[in-house]
């Protein structure tokens, strides 16, 4: 790291766009106050955010810690904290934190901090980091710096985070990662918290218009009535799971957006599970919410327009609040099919940043556009 000027340390928050930016903005209104306070010695912070691709065209650490660190000398910043909510790896464990205080980095992957108190956790490591790398810079010949130990209650704090192995080549010196089960269960919610499903409900708009329309007429249908009616509880479950994939699956394969690696390595698949396991999630969630939107719009629906007196002669069965629901139940599930059906969903722009590897294309793009090179892979 390269001494501060005038007592002033200037950090920078190298963030990907969207989730990453958004968090580094939020930290920087108070990272500097409490920099300083947990610092001591009239020591002063100075916090920049910065929002750009840096992740663009790869996931390999030794190029994206190479990147930080060019980025850095250009820039003449004292400490360099990169965001992404790219998932990172390092030797099949999931990647938290990568450290390098002779040069003042930190590379920190957001999923990994898991999906809840997100902006809290993203506080607390990035004080921990920028502290540790603001710190005495002495290594012994051997073994990590010096400095490990003011991370150790990093590791504590955010279990089941642990130190990793680091290469000697490699521009870090410091690694903190995720593995077994646990791990891999927080990454993947930290995925998904990154996508932000709820964002996916207005991308729906198009399958959300037909299904409405589906609904409206099916709830009209005397033969609809007769079918609910006589359908058991365990068959309605049946056909809501089954509506529910089916609008999963046509958003995912009508959107493309099911990514297929192109490398043959088990780091490469397992990546791609990962992509495509947060992708379903995300979806699925998201066509959760229209269902039960669709269940409560239709209640309604049934409780405006429909007659007792003719579902009973229709149906023979009295219309009480059972039958309400049932055919809400059953209507929401028809109108589903009929929303998957008939949408168009394909160039929502919505639907598509809904996985990774849709938005890793895009920031390739960007940085082809800015930059003029060609990305690395």
């Amino acid at each position: 790291m390269r001494a501060s000027s005038q007592g002033v340390t200037v950090v920078a928050l190298l963030a990907d766009p969207d989730v990453p930016t958004e968090i580094a903005q939020r930290l920087a209104q108070t990272l500097p106050a409490r920099l300083a306070d947990k610092s001591g010695e009239g020591r002063r912070f100075d916090v920049e955010v910065v929002s750009e691709p840096f992740t663009a065209g790869t996931e390999d650490l030794s190029t994206l810690m190479r990147r930080i660190m060019d980025r850095g000398t250009a820039e003449n910043w004292d400490i360099v904290v990169a965001l992404t909510d790219l998932p990172l790896h390092s030797n099949g464990r999931k990647l938290v934190v990568d450290l390098s205080h002779e040069h003042g980095l930190a590379l920190l992957s957001l999923p990994s901090l898991g999906g809840l108190r997100l902006q809290n956790r993203a506080l607390r490591a990035v004080e921990e980091a920028v502290l540790g790398l603001a710190g005495p810079q002495a290594t012994g010949a051997e073994g990590p710096p010096q400095s490990q130990p003011l991370l150790g209650p990093f590791a504590h704090r955010f279990a089941p985070i642990h130190p990793g192995p680091v290469g000697a080549e490699e521009t870090a010196d410091l690694r903190y990662v995720v593995s077994g089960l646990r791990g891999y269960l927080r990454v993947l919610v930290g995925m998904v918290r990154a996508n932000r499903p709820w964002r996916l409900v207005p991308g729906l708009s198009k399958a959300l218009a037909a299904a409405l329309a589906t609904g409206a007429i099916a709830t009209l249908d005397s033969t609809t009535w007769s079918l609910a009616g006589a359908l058991s509880a365990p068959r309605l479950v049946i056909a809501m799971v089954g509506s529910v994939g089916l609008m999963i699956g046509w958003l995912i394969v009508d959107g493309e957006l099911w990514h297929r690696s192109t490398e043959g390595s088990p780091e490469a698949r397992q990546r791609a599970r990962l992509y495509n396991t947060s992708t379903v999630v995300t979806v699925g969630i998201g066509v959760l919410v229209c269902y039960v939107g669709l269940l409560v719009i239709n209640l309604v629906w049934a409780l405006f327009i429909l007659n007792d007196r003719v579902f009973a002669s229709m149906t023979r069965t009295p219309l009480d609040a059972t039958e309400y629901l049932t055919l809400s139940w059953f209507v929401a599930s028809v109108a589903t099919v009929g929303g998957a059906l008939g949408s168009g969903l394909e160039r929502d722009e919505a639907i598509r940043a809904a996985t990774y590897s849709k938005r890793e294309q895009e920031r390739r793009q960007t940085l082809q556009d800015d930059h003029g090179d060609q990305p690395s892979n």
